[in-house]
């Protein structure tokens, strides 16, 4: 494991501040009540994780055999983590589908690393992948708080059951593939990476799933999770970033896709959600000039350089660009692979030296 001086996990939501503080300015009392709370709780959740960092979380046993340990608990729309135990490893499907969805979500992303890339669970040494779902009541988030994984429902009128989309499980769940690999800062152009990286292999897990190519994914991140009065499609799009949604409500998408469009922003620990979309955008155009199964070289050299030890925790994105130029280079020579990777960060405007 790689922590590049010091192990510090950070708490990681799939749904942005800045989509929340809009909603939660709706006159709409259905509206704004719930993504308040949903702020809040974000608030106190953030504040455990920290103090978890500073005390140590408890320790967990890794076999590390090739094989999923997963344990799904459900909170019953309270906030004491983990929960009862609802499902675990191997045991047959109940007739809660939101369960049996975050069941299926954990084993997708565990086979993906595996089969794909050779990792033993998210920590490289088989570590247990527990979730818990029905947290606290109309909850409009789904979050990794370096432990576990953790699912509200939604409020039902703008967002959904948040186990609906594998790549949302996926994204939260490669927050901690950074957490035990290059510890990415949670801040600015490092926290965007942060963001990014859970992104593209989010996507990638969805495609995987789903036996998709390049060209046949919708490289949309949280499809599905909507609910149908927005005016919207997902909460990201990969492709087209700053296209997802264009909402009464929640606004207007922000994402750039090139560094002409960078926002500069002490919100959202420097704008980590939005200027995501520059890196994502960067993988989208690489992806799809090799074509195939985006997982295989694109995603290689994006896995290669993230658990390489090469990727400082304070990486700006032309340091990781950079590195994504030599991995390419190094595992694929001079060929297309440089060659689309290359190019890609030359169209959104980040340099390689």
């Amino acid at each position: 494991m790689t922590t590049h001086g010091g192990f510090e996990p950070v708490f990681c939501t799939i749904v942005p501040p800045h989509v929340l503080d809009k909603l939660a300015q709706a006159e709409d009392p259905a509206l704004a009540g719930p993504a308040r709370r949903t702020l809040q709780r974000d608030a106190y959740e953030r504040t455990q994780r920290r103090l978890t960092t500073v005390v140590g979380a408890p320790a967990v046993d890794a076999v590390g055999d090739g094989k999923p340990r997963r344990t799904i608990h459900d909170a019953r729309n309270g906030t004491d983590l983990p929960g009862r135990k609802v499902r675990g490893e191997g045991e047959e499907p109940g007739e809660d589908a939101t369960v049996n969805r975050a069941y299926a979500g954990l084993g997708a992303t565990f086979e993906l690393l595996l089969k794909a890339y050779g990792r033993d669970s998210i920590d490289g040494s088989g570590l247990p992948l527990d979730a818990t779902v029905h947290y606290d009541r109309e909850y409009n988030n789904a979050f990794w708080n370096g432990e576990q994984m953790v699912f509200g429902d939604g409020d039902g009128e703008i967002f959904l059951d948040f186990t609906l989309p594998v790549d949302v499980i996926g994204h939260e769940l490669v927050h901690g593939v950074t957490q035990y690999t290059a510890n990415l800062t949670y801040f600015g152009q490092p926290g965007a990476l942060n963001e990014s990286v859970s992104d593209v292999f989010g996507s990638l897990i969805k495609q995987y799933t789903l036996g998709q190519t390049a060209a046949e994914a919708d490289w949309l991140i949280g499809a599905g999770l909507l609910a149908p009065r927005v005016t919207g499609v997902a909460l990201r799009s990969m492709k087209k970033p700053g296209t997802a949604y264009d909402d009464d409500v929640l606004g207007k998408d922000p994402q750039p896709a090139t560094m002409d469009d960078f926002v500069r922003t002490g919100r959202d620990n420097g704008g980590v959600h939005i200027n995501s979309g520059i890196p994502n955008h960067a993988f989208y155009l690489a992806a799809a000039a090799l074509g195939g199964y985006a997982w295989e070289r694109a995603g290689q050299v994006w896995y290669d350089v993230l658990t390489s030890g090469e990727l400082k925790e304070q990486a700006m994105f032309v340091d990781f660009a950079t590195l994504t130029v030599k991995a390419a280079r190094e595992r694929y020579g001079d060929g297309d692979e440089l060659e689309a990777v290359s190019k890609a960060w030359e169209q959104v405007g980040v340099r390689t030296l």
